[in-house]
């Protein structure tokens, strides 16, 4: 079986939770004897020995720092960071995204392969193509909704027509969540036979490499300080407004505590400024986007981790944070909900409830204790391997 698969970025050149999918299922299937070809818009410096990666734009090799391969960058972002030097990309977001397509074309002509399968809307355009061209079946891949990365707020109408052309399109179509799913049958009028749902997973080999704590953290829990991590991009979606208001109640109780803030986003300016304008600079750290060692490193010094996210149509940083030991609190309104037990659950909107569920882990080390032994036992079927079991089987059917 080969699959020819399209995607906006993959690690070590990644983001966030999309290129860690993608790169968590890639090496499943690679295990379970699938032959992937990766195709991302430009040339990067890549180094992947469990798949073969290809270029729609092979000419061109970008640095990590200034790469546009940001998988929820807005349409504002894009000409922001476009305009501070991204190598050669089109003028729009939108005019990068056609423009993967119509190049993906010429992939399609040329490649052997059975099944295409593509990540999300950035790269549904770039599937269809190929589904033109070739006449083989189209998986496409929903890891997020645009109904779920702008929240009450007006929606892209180019973003949900591409959403809803790739999904008309598909033979199949994946939701990472029964949440997600929901949506899709909803707001795209998709037809709930058409959709399968295919959980994420974690490698959890890929967290147990010792990392040393970073210095002021240390320096913070030896003088008996507690750490409450939050992970992810700073947007609406994510809650970041919800986990300062947290942060300000759990205050109230325990003092002692510090709150780390690892992402970036549109909102950081925002949040930086109404922790200033709740007096609380001494109480946050702000640690930008971080990845690798360095994001291992805040994981481990964290005594709770809390997903206090608007609408999370999975979230994988729950599962990294307890493969590193660390009990989370998570929204009720987050697609892991669906396959982790052990983890307490709030509405993201619930501060009070919110800070009682963390004051009670701070407080007592013996259930911060337990939630993790069960949660780290519920890991062993929280795994890539079944999700690219899954797939095989849609590939198979098609």
């Amino acid at each position: 079986m080969r699959v020819l698969m399209f995607g906006w970025e993959f690690p070590p050149f990644n983001s966030g939770g999309l290129g860690t999918a993608c790169l968590g299922l890639t090496r499943a299937l690679a295990r379970l004897g699938v032959d992937v070809l990766f195709v991302l818009p430009k040339k990067l410096a890549l180094d992947v020995d469990h798949c073969k990666i290809l270029f729609a734009d092979p000419s061109l090799t970008l640095l990590s720092f200034n790469s546009l391969l940001v998988p929820y960058i807005s349409a504002e972002e894009y000409v922001q960071l476009r305009g501070k030097g991204a190598g050669r990309w089109s003028h729009s977001l939108q005019e990068e995204v056609v423009r993967y397509a119509l190049l993906s074309r010429d992939i399609a002509r040329n490649e052997h392969f059975d099944v295409i399968h593509a990540h999300d809307w950035l790269s549904f355009m770039a599937g269809i193509e190929a589904k033109r061209v070739s006449g083989k079946p189209l998986v496409v891949h929903v890891h997020a909704t645009e109904f779920d990365r702008v929240g009450p707020g007006p929606i892209s109408q180019f973003v949900y027509e591409v959403e809803r052309r790739g999904m008309d399109e598909a033979d199949w179509v994946i939701a990472v969540s029964e949440f997600t799913k929901r949506i899709i049958v909803d707001r795209y009028r998709v037809p709930e036979r058409k959709i399968q749902v295919v959980h994420n997973g974690v490698d959890e080999s890929d967290y147990l490499k010792e990392t040393a704590t970073p210095e002021v953290v240390k320096r913070l829990k030896d003088e008996g300080n507690s750490i409450v991590l939050f992970v992810g991009r700073i947007t609406l979606q994510k809650g970041p407004d919800y986990f300062v208001r947290v942060a300000e109640r759990i205050l109230e109780f325990e003092p002692n505590v510090y709150f780390v803030i690892a992402g970036s986003g549109d909102m950081e300016g925002k949040i930086i400024e109404e922790v200033a304008r709740l007096r609380l600079t001494d109480r946050f750290i702000f640690t930008g986007f971080l990845r690798g060692d360095d994001l291992h490193k805040v994981y481990r010094a964290a005594d709770v981790y809390i997903m206090p996210s608007v609408s999370e149509p999975f979230g994988i940083a729950p599962l990294e944070a307890i493969t590193h030991g660390v009990p989370t609190l998570i929204s009720r309104e987050a697609g892991v909900a669906e396959v982790l037990t052990h983890t307490l659950r709030v509405d993201f909107w619930d501060i009070d409830e919110m800070a009682n569920k963390v004051v009670a882990l701070l407080r007592h080390p013996e259930l911060r204790k337990t939630l993790c032994l069960h949660a780290r036992e519920e890991l062993k079927r929280i795994n890539w391997n079944e999700a690219a079991k899954k797939c095989v089987m849609l590939y198979n059917e098609l």
